[in-house]
């Protein structure tokens, strides 16, 4: 099983999700991908995440987290003990998103939704501040990265598998070129342990 996690304000019709989406059909494998639409309340969304996993073992599950799913990626990945792919993730979104509180809409939606001040805390609750077996771990951060540092996730994520390119978006707009190393690292037989 590979659950795709979206990042703030995304979904799972944004382009990186579309892409793994793809490309997993086209291994006939789409029947493995989960990519859930995350409610905004950080409790809830890892609340699903967790439903969503169940019973699934480890070397059987990888996690794929962009921005602030790669946040919520690494908290998942610690409390089950799977790999985990992060696309650009945030390593400390509490100030990053402080500034977003109040009644937003998503970026592929007219749909409005509340980010409350409280969710500040709710993300607090699952800071992960040094990672466990950086082996399970696959970062891809961009250095041209508008809304992030990627010095922060290169560090955060030391020890782990990393892949920095050089330049380009915080979207990743040459992610594509890139699935085929995102979906081997997650679809490898067995997680570390």
């Amino acid at each position: 099983m590979i659950l795709y996690l979206h990042g703030f304000r995304s979904s799972p019709n944004s382009f990186k999700a579309q892409v793994v989406a793809r490309k997993m059909a086209e291994l006939g494998r789409l029947h493995e991908l989960v990519c859930p639409q995350l409610p905004a309340s950080p409790r809830e969304a890892m609340a699903l995440a967790v439903a969503l996993v169940g019973d699934t073992a480890p070397a059987e599950l990888a996690i794929v987290g962009s921005s602030l799913g790669g946040y919520y990626a690494t908290w998942l990945a610690e409390r089950f003990g799977c790999r985990a792919v992060l696309l650009n993730p945030a390593v400390n979104p509490l100030a990053d998103l402080e500034r977003h509180v109040g009644v937003t809409t998503a970026w592929h939606s007219d749909q409005p939704f509340e980010f409350k001040h409280e969710y500040i805390d709710q993300l607090r609750a699952l800071k992960v501040e040094h990672i466990t077996l950086p082996e399970r771990y696959f970062l891809m951060a961009a250095s041209g990265d508008e809304v992030l540092d990627y010095r922060d996730m290169v560090a955060h994520y030391a020890g782990a598998r990393q892949l920095v390119i050089d330049g380009s978006d915080h979207a990743l707009a040459e992610f594509a070129d890139h699935v085929d190393d995102v979906l081997a690292f997650c679809l490898a037989e067995a997680a570390p342990r």
